[in-house]
């Protein structure tokens, strides 16, 4: 994951692993006499460091305590409902598509980000995704490059194709992702979404809109 503070990092690392060893020694009844008993203490130490930092990367990273000094990115976790707009024309008609209902389900944990993004005609998975966040220049980003496979009776004018997308995150906590994408077709457009919940439902946009009617 981009913009991760090492430093920090390591020093919380540190900081987990010499209170494991407080821990042991004051509560556990451990003792540390010489090299051989440090060596021992810390040795227990390490499964309760790694048992600390996996909860941490998978679920502990999105408490507000660790925001901003230790985790530089928001929770972008869920569900998120919208819109595309296409500039590719219709060579019948001459004319743009309308806006098309899309979904984005965002799967989040601290060391990796991977993005689906839903239409009716077509599902787009990401291969490469990351955030751009410069507080001093006041850029809060996500971007991902994605690989899309529109549904079969469409691929007589719609080919598997690549390309990438890049979101303004709008919002503390973000509610509102706004950006552009462009793809190897030679089309570009934007894309407006609104959060819509933490669970990622699977289901197509235009089915779940047409329910809710």
């Amino acid at each position: 994951m981009n913009n991760l503070n090492w430093k920090r990092l390591g020093l919380a690392l540190m900081i987990a692993f010499l209170a494991c060893v407080a821990v042991l020694v004051i509560v556990g009844g451990q003792k540390i006499t010489n090299l051989r008993s440090a060596l021992f203490v810390g040795y227990k130490a390490v499964p309760i460091v790694t048992f600390v930092v996996v909860l941490f990367a998978t679920h502990g990273w999105r408490l507000p305590i660790f925001r901003g000094w230790l985790v530089p990115f928001p929770d972008l976790n869920g569900t998120w409902d919208g819109a595309i707009e296409t500039t590719w024309v219709d060579p019948t008609t001459n004319e743009r598509m309308a806006p098309i209902p899309a979904t984005l389900r965002i799967r989040q944990s601290f060391l990796r980000i991977s993005c689906v993004m839903q239409t009716g005609e077509m599902i787009s998975q990401s291969f490469f995704a990351g955030f751009w966040i410069d507080p001093e220049n006041q850029i809060r980003k996500i971007g991902y490059s994605y690989h899309s496979t529109p549904s079969i009776p469409l691929q007589h004018r719609s080919p598997p194709h690549d390309g990438t997308a890049v979101f303004d995150i709008v919002g503390d906590p973000p509610r509102e992702l706004r950006g552009t994408y462009w793809s190897t077709r030679k089309t570009t457009g934007s894309i407006s979404l609104s959060f819509t919940s933490r669970d990622r439902i699977e289901s197509a946009p235009t089915a779940r809109h047409s329910m809710n009617r």
